[in-house]
């Protein structure tokens, strides 16, 4: 341990992965046979929006700046049977909002290959840690793809379970119908490892599933070849590459693609390589169609802002967090309270939420973004009624320079490939399937930056997509 805290005090200062990191290593030993866990005395950290019991949770916000959790998370209480070793609590987009990490109230987190680029977010710390050696795995949270998207810009592997695998309770909520806890780690194999010891039903979480079978070891197939397996390639996520209006079918794809939002060519490349090598690996390849997809973003951003808007009202500065010292009445309490404790993109979430809630809009928004949620889901269980998994990419393009995606239309448009996923409450995994050297006017400064590949599997069948996963992982080695 003594190794990790010297590490971590040398490049935390660099990269801000870390908001709090504990002198002694928590170590909480209540298994009896923790000398046959694979994770008895690992390191890790955790994202600072779950609780860990008598230590700070802030969500990287003001308004909780000095919040001591009261409890455990489930996903704590298991770890800590297993004998797991916490480093501490990592960075975030404040409340888990934001793609780039750059949003928290306590500075950005920044990119381990490249320290004028963005980690990804919202578990920037957890993904920077992990891809940094400050770390061997953490735990993150995924609402629109917090998990994959900053594992994918930082070159760690991110899993995203199904909705309801992995109990909630103790994590700080976004959005309770698309928050789901999972861990970042090295390998696809310690991915597993740590799915065995967090996954399964607790009754302190009204959306934990109770499986009528029993979990799997998820670590069991994954030497098992994927010969035979049927995987679907959506056309709808490689349709038009970055900067490449001249093949757009539509004037709208026209324009995403001259302002950059569109696919990079050179993550296009990647994938397909990936996707080849599946195929190399004896897998069967189909393109298929997700035409709801073209709705995910819209559709995601109003479901999650109403939650939002929802969950977010306790922080009223009267019960717990912080308070302003400015207010003269009630009102003025709760008013002046929410603006000095929550940042910029909070309150526009806030906004977007309430005002999609109000009396008169509902139906025009929230309502409707609901029902286009049933069709996305139906197009995902359509493909799965032929089909094992399904691949491309996990972000449109490399990490960003700090600020680049400060207009936040771009920036909810870099979860075009992994909102869906949490839409629909599927599982998804991402790793890494290569790298690619940015353009620069400065050669001295070239780094090479990662790109990841998302594989998407049936409802409760990460066994499968952590199969797939594995032995793609072990082709390229």
């Amino acid at each position: 341990m003594a190794e990790y805290h010297k590490q971590i005090a040398k490049e935390n200062p660099k990269l801000n992965a870390y908001l709090s990191v504990f002198n002694k290593p928590k170590l909480e030993t209540r298994n009896q046979e923790l000398e046959t866990n694979f994770l008895s005395g690992v390191p890790c950290a955790v994202k600072d929006n779950i609780l860990i019991s008598g230590e700070k949770c802030t969500a990287a916000s003001k308004i909780l700046k000095n919040y001591i959790a009261p409890y455990d998370a489930t996903v704590i209480s298991n770890l800590k049977q297993a004998g797991a070793v916490f480093l501490g609590k990592t960075n975030l987009d404040e409340f888990a909002m934001g793609a780039t990490g750059e949003n928290s109230a306590f500075g950005p987190t920044l990119n381990p290959h490249d320290h004028t680029r963005v980690a990804g977010g919202s578990s920037a710390g957890s993904a920077a840690a992990v891809a940094s050696n400050l770390a061997v795995y953490a735990l993150g949270s995924d609402t629109g793809g917090s998990i994959r998207a900053p594992a994918s810009w930082c070159g760690a592997v991110g899993l995203k379970p199904t909705y309801g695998l992995v109990s909630r309770h103790g994590l700080i909520a976004m959005a309770s119908s698309l928050d789901q806890i999972g861990p970042i780690t090295k390998t696809v194999e310690d991915a597993a490892i740590v799915l065995n010891a967090i996954a399964g039903h607790d009754p302190m979480d009204s959306t934990s599933v109770n499986p009528e079978w029993d979990l799997p070891d998820y670590t069991a197939n994954l030497n098992k070849p994927i010969a035979g397996l049927k995987v679907a390639v959506p056309k709808d996520f490689f349709s038009v590459p970055s900067g490449s209006a001249s093949v757009a079918t539509s004037a709208k794809e026209a324009a995403l693609a001259k302002e950059g939002r569109g696919l990079d060519s050179q993550v296009n490349n990647l994938a397909q390589a990936a996707i080849a090598k599946l195929e190399s690996l004896g897998a069967h390849i189909d393109q298929v169609s997700l035409p709801m997809v073209e709705y995910a973003i819209a559709t995601y951003y109003i479901i999650v802002s109403s939650e939002i808007s929802a969950n977010l009202a306790r922080y009223d500065g009267i019960r717990y967090g912080y308070s302003t010292s400015k207010a003269e009445n009630l009102l003025e309490t709760y008013l002046k309270s929410r603006a000095e404790g929550f940042g910029a993109e909070v309150k526009r979430r806030v906004m977007l939420g309430t005002y999609a809630l109000s009396a008169g809009y509902y139906d025009a928004y929230y309502l409707k973004a609901q029902k286009v949620r049933s069709l996305i889901k139906r197009d995902f269980e359509k493909v799965f009624e032929k089909y094992d998994v399904i691949v491309g990419p996990t972000m449109p393009y490399i990490a960003p320079k700090l600020g680049g995606l400060s207009d936040p239309l771009s920036a909810y448009l870099a979860d075009i490939y992994t909102a869906p996923v949490n839409l629909a409450g599927l599982p998804a995994i991402s790793i890494p399937c290569g790298f690619i050297e940015p353009e620069t006017s400065n050669q001295k400064l070239v780094t090479r930056l990662p790109v990841g590949f998302q594989i998407i599997g049936k409802h409760f069948d990460e066994a499968k997509i952590l199969q797939v996963a594995h032995n793609l992982e072990q082709s390229g080695k």
